[in-house]
Order: structure tokens, then C-alpha cells, then sequence
């Protein structure tokens, strides 16, 4: 990849926006007194120039420059379209 920029997989949660999609990116971490793995939840926008992406698939994401002001990142691939 590019650097250092942070890149996540996620699950597209939405795609109806123009050229911007919702991707879901689950991470778990152990709990450091309880010992017990939790999992956090992080909804990111990502810029999608061609609308390629649908509700259902995994793509891969990277950090980029501001689109807008929520949205951040950039869609790199899809590495499974939704059934």
C-alpha cells in the first residue's frame, strides 16, 4: 500500500448516497481487567468515484484527503461482491 496511511476491510452498509458509501469496520481487542474480547463497531464514509460498490460487499479502504467533511477515505478494491 501507500506509506503510512491506515488501510481497513469493511462491510458496505449503505450505498445511497451519490459517490459516497458507509463502510462498517469491525475490530476486537481483549478487555485488559475482564480478560474478555470486545468488539467495536466504526461506520467510516468512503468516497466512491464510480458508484461501483453496493449494500452486501467487502471492499478494502485507505486514508486519503478530505472529499467532504466527513468523508476521508477511499475505496482501493472490492474483494467480494454481495450474493
Amino acid at each position: 500500500m501507500e506509506g503510512n496511511k491506515k488501510s481497513f476491510t469493511g462491510l458496505v452498509t449503505s450505498d445511497k448516497m451519490d459517490k459516497t458509501i458507509v463502510v462498517s469496520v469491525d475490530s476486537r481487542r481483549l478487555h485488559p481487567l475482564y480478560k474478555k474480547y470486545v468488539t467495536t463497531t466504526k461506520k467510516l464514509m468512503v468516497h466512491d468515484e464510480g458508484n461501483e460498490a453496493h449494500e452486501g460487499d467487502t471492499v478494502r479502504v485507505t486514508e486519503c484527503k478530505h472529499y467532504s467533511k466527513n468523508t476521508c477515505w477511499r475505496l482501493v478494491e472490492i474483494v467480494e461482491k454481495a450474493k
